[in-house]
């Protein structure tokens, strides 16, 4: 094991990945919880919003890192014959691409363009690029986990997983994406004793590996409980919580697994929510701490795809209640909810979303439907509010939409768009 990181360079690290000013680094957000600062308007003109820009983007669901001026997402082009994975840097201003960089080769089972008429899923990449000081961080289907230059493209370092860690891949193959924190990225997806792993963001140097888990499509969220700084992962046997620095195990939650999980979980205080499809449903544990020992307790569990279920898409927080896709297959016509996050108990819920995603800017929950519809909803826990409506995009709209600096950015399996909310 390597020597620990210096406590000035785990705060660079964490400041410069996690709290860019006007950025959204991560897919959840520069706060890791789905959420930004930054406010928009919350009406629009009856024509929509003032596209920006618009430009086509072959296949996937991989969201964009939007920071230092860049777009970053993950698309699937051919690249010397064969269909591969692509990391794209686009001008966030024009959309114009700045470099292009093949992350190998990558066989998906096909899917449609249409999200409310053709379901079939595996149309490209799902993992989102994560930026933190300076660089590009991606890790492809295939488990290889790559460093970038975010200005010129360059390779910084490389590992991969299966190769390095003995992991065996999953089923439709990885979609989590790499989280950057105190100046470490973190994974899963490596062999016995080593399937959790902390690597050196700047080097790639392994920090620390362990534990003998198995991996699934969730992302680790980053939290702070009890005053602890913590990495979540979901994986198959539950909820496994560790100290960043070390990889010490801080506490578990048991919950079951069948078929795939792919949200992360929310935490709200000492309170950790999770959910999955394929009827798992869902459920909450509370966390305590015990001078330097940790536990979970269930809160609450549901079983079955009602009332809540969340197959792919992470639902936000804003006091108290979740907002969010609470749904599983319901293409095209499923709903975005309103939960309380303490009980589990649906306050509203509003169908004609579909899978899509939800975030949260400022105070209102910005939505994008599988068809491509963006929608913005009050934060009123008693009530379904809309404020605006547009449609976006054309083709399949499974990933997040972001906001930078007034602006959404968004995608489906055929175009990315650029739209102006500025207040």
């Amino acid at each position: 094991m390597m020597k620990p990181l210096t406590s000035s360079v785990l705060l660079t690290g964490f400041l410069s990945g996690s709290l860019l000013a006007g950025g959204w680094t991560f897919v959840r957000g520069p706060k890791g919880d789905g959420s930004t600062p930054d406010r928009i308007a919350a009406k629009w003109p009856a024509s929509g919003p003032k596209v920006l820009w618009k430009v086509p983007s072959s296949l996937g669901f991989s969201s964009f890192a939007v920071a230092d001026g860049r777009a970053f997402n993950l698309e699937l082009r051919e690249v010397d014959g064969a269909q591969q994975e692509v990391l794209v840097a686009r001008d966030a201003k024009t959309g114009a691409e700045v470099w292009v960089k093949p992350l190998g080769p990558v066989k998906y089972q096909g899917g449609g363009d249409d999200g409310t008429k053709d379901n079939r899923g595996g149309d490209g990449p799902r993992s989102t690029p994560t930026w933190s000081d300076g660089r590009v961080y991606v890790t492809s289907a295939k488990l290889v986990v790559s460093c970038f230059d975010a200005k010129s493209g360059d390779l910084v370092w490389q590992k991969n997983v299966m190769k390095d860690f003995g992991g065996p891949n999953i089923s439709w193959e990885n979609a989590a994406s790499p989280l950057v924190e105190q100046g470490m990225v973190f994974v899963a997806g490596g062999g016995a004793g080593q399937s959790l792993i902390a690597l050196n963001a700047k080097t790639g140097d392994v920090v620390w590996k362990a534990f003998d888990e198995t991996l699934t499509h969730a992302t680790p969220t980053p939290a702070t409980i009890h005053g602890q700084r913590q990495v979540i992962f979901f994986l198959k046997s539950g909820l496994l919580a560790v100290e960043p620095k070390t990889g010490k195990e801080l506490w578990r939650h048991p919950f079951p697994f069948r078929v795939s999980t792919a949200a992360s979980p929310v935490v709200d205080g000492d309170l950790v929510y999770c959910s999955a499809g394929y009827g798992v449903g869902a459920g909450a544990c509370r966390v305590s701490k015990d001078g330097g020992n940790w536990s979970a307790k269930e809160v609450y569990r549901f079983e079955g795809n009602k009332p809540l279920a969340n197959h792919w898409s992470t639902p936000v927080l804003h006091k108290g209640h979740l907002y969010g896709m609470f749904q599983f297959k319901e293409y095209g016509e499923g709903p975005v909810k309103c939960v309380e996050i303490a009980t589990g108990r649906v306050k509203w819920e509003k169908p004609g979303f579909g899978p899509g995603q939800v975030i949260l800017a400022g105070d209102k929950v910005v939505a994008l439907g599988d068809a491509g519809q963006l929608v913005v909803i009050d934060t009123n826990p008693e009530a379904y509010t809309e404020l605006a409506r547009a449609d976006v995009l054309d083709g399949k709209c499974w990933g997040s939409p972001v906001v930078s600096d007034g602006r959404v950015y968004a995608r489906s399996t055929k175009e990315a768009v650029c739209l102006d909310v500025s207040r």
